[in-house]
C-alpha cells in the first residue's frame, strides 16, 4: 500500500501505470506488477521469497512510474537492515524519500511487512541431505519426484574400456552410460512421439560414430532419422531457437552458427513438424526491454522426449523417456574423453570439423579442431514427464498449431506418470526438475502475483518468472557439507558485491547469488575450523575468437568474479589468524589438450595464414578443450545437470530460457560417511577424463592433502602445455586456470603469461566500452 501518492507527484488526472521494487543496496531483488490507473492509494498485496547473500544497511523499496522508454523514479523508502536482523516480522510504514534522502512531501507513505530468516539457523544449514525424505527445494513450480531412474552421461561418447574400476557402495563398480547412443536408441524405437528442443539442431550429424561399437541404421543422419520417423506415423515436434541475428546478410551463419533456418528448410513439406522459435519477452518490459529480450537472449534449454518401451519387452506398453543437459544435437558436440585435436579429423570429425575460435577455421586447413566436453543425463519415471509438461507448456505458447500427442486418450498404451524403481531398490533416484523461463516462453502461466507464488513462480513487473535453477543452487550450496565440484562454461555474478574501481555496479546488474554463496559457504566453513573444498573448471575462454571484445569482456566480468570470491576468502582466513593459500580452499581449472604428430595423420590440403592464432596453434600442436558442461556435484550425495550456465542470462529467468534437474540417490547419502553412489562413480569417472589417473585421496575431495595433489598435478600439466617444447602427449587435460591469486585476494596474471598461449587475447580480459553488459554477462 502507498499512502498519499497521488497529491505527491500530481498524478490522478490522466492513466499511470505504478510498480514498486525491493532492494538491497544497489541490488534489485524484487519487482511488484504494475498497478494501472490507480493513483490513489495503490494497492500490491505480493508476497516475496528473497535469497539474500548482500552486504546492506537498508532494504530499500523503491516507488516508480513506468514510461514507454525506461521509468521515472516517484520515491525510495529506507528500512535499516538491523531492524529485521532478530527474525521477528515487523511492520512499518515508511516515507517515501527522493534521491537525498528528504520526504517528497504530500505524506506520501509505503507499508510494508518483513521478516528476515538467518540461514545458519535453517535445519538443512551445511547438514547436506539427511533424510532420504528430504523434500526437494521449495517454493518452485515443480515438486520433488520420487521413484525414478537417471543415467549420467560424461561427453556425447565414451569408448569400450575407458573407465577404470571405480568402486561403489554395495560391492558394485561404475559403469558408464553412452549419450548419443542412447539417444539414437531412443528416437529409434519411439512408437507415438519425438519431441525435440535446442538451442541449435543439426540435421547432418551422425550420432554413432565408435567403429567398435556401430548399430543397424547408425549410419544415417539425425535429419534422416527424425523423417523417417515421422513417416512412420510418429508425431515429431522441434523448437528450435529463431536466432534473430541469422537474417540478413547473416543469414546463413548466424551470429553463433545455430543453422536455424537450413533446420526449418531441411524439414519443409515433410511430416516433421520444426518451428522457428524467437525469445519473445512477456509483455511486462518497455520498448527497450523487449528488443534485448528478443535479439539478445535464445531459448537454451536441449530436451528430448520420446515414448519408450517397457523394460521387459514382453509389455506392449509404453511410457516416457527424457534427455536434459548441456548437449545440443548439432555439430562440434559429437566427442570422447581423449579429446583428439589432430587424430580424428580422417574419422569422426573429418565431416564435423569445429573450430570457431580461428577466423577461416576449417577441415581444409587442418588441427587443432576444438573438442568439446559436456555433461548431460536421461530421466526415467514420473520425472519425464515434467520435462514433458515442460515440452507442451512451451509449444502451446510457441509452436503454431495444436500437433501434440494427447496421452490422457492413451492411458493404456502410454503408463501414466508413476514410479519405475521399487521403494527398497537401492539404485533409486529422487529428482526435481527446475527452469529458467517465463511466460513470454511458457503456455498456462498464473496471471497474478498471489497465484503465480502458490505456484512456485516469482511476479516481476508483469511478467511471471521460473527462477528455480537459480533457486536450486543456492539450496544445494547452503546444504553443503564438504565440498562442491562445479563445471560450467561460464562463470560469473554476484555484481553487487564487486569491487568499484573502474565500473557502476549498479549498471552490471549480474546480480545471481551463486558466486557469493559459494565464498560465503567457504568463510562459514573458515569461521567454524572446519574444512571446506571447491573446485570449478571453466573452458580457457568463452567460444569466439578470443581478442575479441565480448570475449576480452567475459573475461574481464570473470575476473572480478574470482576476485570478490577470493578477497573473501583470504578476509576470512586474515581474521583466524591462518597462513593458508586462498587456493587450498577455491581453486579454478581449464581444460586443453596437446598431441605429438603421428604417422599417417590426415594431411590438410591447405595451410592457415601466416601469424595467426590458426598457424600458432597448429605449430604448437595445443588447443583448450571447450567446457560446455553445467552440473554441479556436492558432498557426492546431490547433482544438478542442465542447459542453464552459471550466469545472469541464464539464472535470471527473464532471459535465456533453460531447463535443470537437481536429483539424489536416498540410499547414498553422506549422513554416516563419505556417499558412494552413482554421483560418486560418476565424479570419479570425470577426475580420471581430466586427470588421468586416479588415487584415494580423491576419495575425499574436501581434505587439503587431495586439494594440494590436483592442484600440484593441474600446475605440471600448465607447464606442460603452455611449454615451448613438446616432447609426448599431455598426460592428463586438467590445467590450472592461468591466474595467480595474492594472500589478499587479488587475482593478477602468471609470471609472464598476459595473453593465452598462441594468442594475443589478454587472460584477464577487458572491459567493453560499447557492448552493453546485459549481453555479456
Amino acid at each position: 500500500l502507498v499512502e498519499g501518492i497521488g497529491e505527491t507527484v500530481g498524478l490522478g488526472k490522466g492513466g499511470c501505470d505504478i510498480y514498486a521494487t525491493i532492494g538491497l543496496e544497489k541490488a534489485t531483488v524484487g519487482r511488484t506488477r504494475i498497478l494501472q490507473n490507480e493513483p490513489v492509494n495503490p494497492r500490491w498485496y505480493e508476497t516475496f521469497h528473497i535469497y539474500c547473500a548482500h552486504m546492506a544497511a537498508d532494504v530499500i523499496f523503491s516507488v516508480k512510474e513506468r514510461n514507454a522508454i525506461g521509468a521515472s523514479l516517484i520515491g525510495k523508502a529506507y528500512l535499516p537492515v538491523q531492524e529485521i536482523l532478530n527474525g521477528q516480522e515487523i511492520e512499518r510504514r515508511l516515507d517515501l524519500c527522493n534521491e537525498q534522502r528528504d520526504p517528497v512531501g504530500g505524506g506520501a507513505r509505503i507499508r510494508v511487512k518483513v521478516q528476515f530468516f538467518d540461514i545458519s539457523a535453517d535445519r538443512h544449514w551445511s547438514r547436506g541431505i539427511r533424510s532420504p525424505n528430504f523434500p526437494g527445494v521449495p517454493y518452485t513450480f515443480f515438486s520433488q519426484r520420487k521413484g525414478c531412474k537417471i543415467s549420467l552421461y560424461q561427453d556425447a561418447h565414451v569408448p569400450d574400456g575407458f573407465i577404470p574400476k571405480i568402486s561403489l557402495a554395495n560391492g558394485r563398480f561404475y559403469e558408464p552410460h553412452r549419450c548419443w547412443e542412447d539417444i539414437f536408441d531412443a528416437i529409434s524405437n519411439a512408437k507415438h512421439l519425438i519431441y525435440i528442443t535446442g538451442w541449435s539442431v543439426y540435421t547432418e550429424i551422425t550420432l554413432i560414430r565408435d567403429s567398435k561399437r556401430q548399430k543397424p541404421g547408425g549410419d544415417v543422419t539425425l535429419g534422416q532419422l527424425l523423417k523417417r520417423k515421422a513417416d512412420e506415423g510418429v508425431r515429431v515436434l522441434m523448437l528450435v531457437w529463431d536466432d534473430r541475428t541469422s537474417v540478413g546478410l547473416l543469414k546463413k551463419d548466424g551470429l553463433m552458427a545455430t543453422h536455424d533456418e537450413e533446420t526449418m528448410n531441411y524439414f519443409k513439406d515433410s511430416d516433421v513438424h520444426c518451428v522457428l522459435c524467437p525469445r519473445n519477452p512477456d509483455n511486462g518490459g518497455s520498448i527497450v526491454q523487449d528488443l534485448q529480450i528478443s535479439t539478445m537472449f535464445t531459448h537454451h534449454q536441449k530436451i528430448v522426449v520420446v515414448d519408450h518401451a517397457m523394460p521387459n519387452r514382453r509389455s506392449q506398453r509404453r511410457r516416457i523417456v527424457s534427455f536434459v543437459g548441456g548437449i545440443d544435437l548439432c555439430d562440434g558436440r559429437y566427442d570422447t574423453q581423449y579429446h583428439s585435436l589432430f587424430r580424428t579429423l580422417d574419422t569422426a570429425h573429418h565431416d564435423d570439423f569445429h573450430q570457431p575460435n580461428f577466423a577461416g577455421g576449417s577441415i581444409k586447413k587442418g588441427g587443432p579442431r576444438e573438442p568439446w566436453h559436456d555433461i548431460h543425463c536421461r530421466l526415467e519415471g514420473p520425472i519425464g514427464w515434467d520435462v514433458l509438461f515442460n515440452f507442451e507448456q512451451r509449444w502451446r505458447k510457441q509452436g503454431g498449431k495444436d500437433l501434440l500427442v494427447e496421452l490422457r486418450d492413451m492411458s493404456g498404451t502410454i503408463i501414466p506418470p508413476s514410479p519405475v524403481t521399487f521403494p527398497e531398490d537401492k539404485e533409486t533416484w529422487n529428482v526435481q526438475l527446475f527452469r529458467s523461463i517465463d511466460g513470454g516462453a511458457a503456455f498456462g502461466f498464473p496471471e497474478t502475483p498471489e497465484d503465480a507464488a502458490k505456484a512456485g513462480l516469482v511476479s516481476g513487473k508483469d511478467n511471471i518468472i521460473d527462477r528455480s535453477i537459480q533457486d536450486a543452487y543456492v539450496n544445494a550450496i547452503r546444504r553443503a557439507k564438504s565440498f562442491i565440484y562445479i563445471e560450467n562454461q561460464y562463470f560469473l555474478g554476484s555484481s553487487f558485491d564487486w569491487k568499484k574501481d573502474d565500473i557502476k555496479v549498479g549498471d552490471i546488474d549480474a546480480l545471481h547469488l551463486i558466486p557469493k554463496e559459494l565464498s560465503l559457504k567457504i568463510v562459514s566453513k573458515i569461521e567454524a575450523g572446519e574444512r571446506f573444498a571447491v573446485y570449478v573448471v571453466l573452458p580457457m575462454w568463452p567460444e569466439g575468437v578470443p581478442e575479441s571484445a565480448s570475449v576480452q569482456a567475459i573475461l574481464d566480468w570473470q575476473r572480478r568474479t574470482m576476485e570478490m570470491m577470493y578477497t573473501d576468502i583470504s578476509q576470512a582466513l586474515h581474521a583466524k589468524h591462518i597462513e593458508a593459500d586462498p587456493r587450498d580452499y577455491l581453486t579454478f581449472f581449464c581444460l586443453a589438450n596437446r598431441e605429438t604428430k603421428k604417422s599417417g595423420e590426415y594431411a590438410p590440403e591447405e595451410s592457415p595464414e601466416p601469424d595467426t592464432d590458426y598457424i600458432r596453434a597448429q605449430k604448437a600442436r595445443r588447443f583448450m578443450i571447450y567446457v560446455h558442461s553445467k552440473m554441479m556435484i556436492v558432498d557426492d550425495e546431490y547433482i544438478i545437470i542442465g542447459s542453464a550456465n552459471i550466469n545472469q542470462r541464464s539464472m535470471d529467468g527473464a532471459r535465456d530460457s533453460e531447463i535443470a534437474m537437481g536429483a539424489y540417490q536416498p540410499y547414498h547419502l553422506a549422513t554416516r560417511g563419505p556417499s558412494r553412489g552413482q554421483i560418486h562413480g560418476f565424479r570419479m569417472a570425470l577426475w580420471y577424463e581430466h586427470l588421468g589417473m586416479l588415487d584415494d585421496l580423491f576419495l575425499r575431495p574436501e581434505n587439503v592433502e587431495c586439494i594440494r595433489k590436483v592442484n600440484r598435478i593441474a600446475d605440471k600439466y600448465w607447464d606442460l602445455y603452455s611449454s615451448d617444447t613438446l616432447d609426448r602427449d599431455l598426460p592428463g587435460h586438467l590445467l590450472r586456470y592461468p591466474v595467480g591469486v595474492t594472500n589478499n585476494g587479488d587475482v593478477t596474471q602468471l609470471p609472464g603469461m598476459e595473453f593465452f598461449p598462441d594468442t594475443k587475447a589478454c587472460v584477464l580480459g577487458a572491459k567493453s566500452d560499447y557492448l552493453p553488459p546485459i549481453l555479456t554477462t
